[in-house]
């Protein structure tokens, strides 16, 4: 399954993928073509950005940049729930931040979306849902036309949160989105 999940996304394809949190679509985040078609699938407009999932600190460095104090609360919460958003590498592409000098980065905990990040690079970390309905905890939530036009499924079981990351912005400690270990992360970041 994941050597599949591999090849489709080489090859500039998506793929529905398990996190903890919700299901995501996934891309090469180095391959527009491959971005745009998370855009077309979503029906999200380009001006939302997308976030960017790693498995590894050392893939963070690919596309986003932290300082020191960064990296020690990124630590403490990662791999976990949490969507941190912070300044984008310039080799990222515009079209995965609509434009932003900020990036979403999400280094998820869920053994199966951490071997297809680490085989194929940095992808796309977007809910797998049509923009504005509610994100799939498992497959059986997955919209029949998501699936339809992904080219891919990754089955990994019921998500363990079922309710998408917390998104806190790292420059202002601040936190944008409620969402999966909030009690955590508001204890450690005020």
């Amino acid at each position: 399954m994941i050597t599949k999940a591999k090849s489709t996304l080489d090859g500039g394809g998506t793929v529905v993928y398990p996190t903890e949190t919700v299901y995501g679509i996934g891309a090469s985040v180095f391959i527009e073509e491959a971005v745009e078609k998370v855009f077309q699938i979503k029906r999200r407009p380009f001006s939302m950005p997308l976030s960017v999932a790693i498995s590894s600190f050392s893939m963070l460095e690919r596309v986003a940049q932290a300082d020191e104090d960064d990296m020690s609360l990124l630590k403490a919460l990662l791999p976990g729930p949490v969507t941190f958003l912070m300044d984008k590498n310039p080799d990222l592409p515009e079209i995965v931040t609509s434009g932003s000098r900020l990036v979403g980065i999400r280094f998820p905990d869920h053994a199966l979306a951490l071997e297809l990040i680490e085989k194929s690079g940095p992808i796309t970390s977007t809910s797998a849902n049509i923009t504005g309905l509610p994100p799939p905890s498992s497959l059986e939530e997955l919209d029949p036309m998501v699936a339809k036009e992904v080219d891919f499924v990754l089955d990994g079981g019921k998500a363990r949160f079922a309710k998408p990351s917390t998104l806190v912005n790292l420059k202002t400690r601040k936190v944008i989105r409620e969402g999966a270990r909030i009690d955590l992360v508001r204890e450690l970041i005020e």
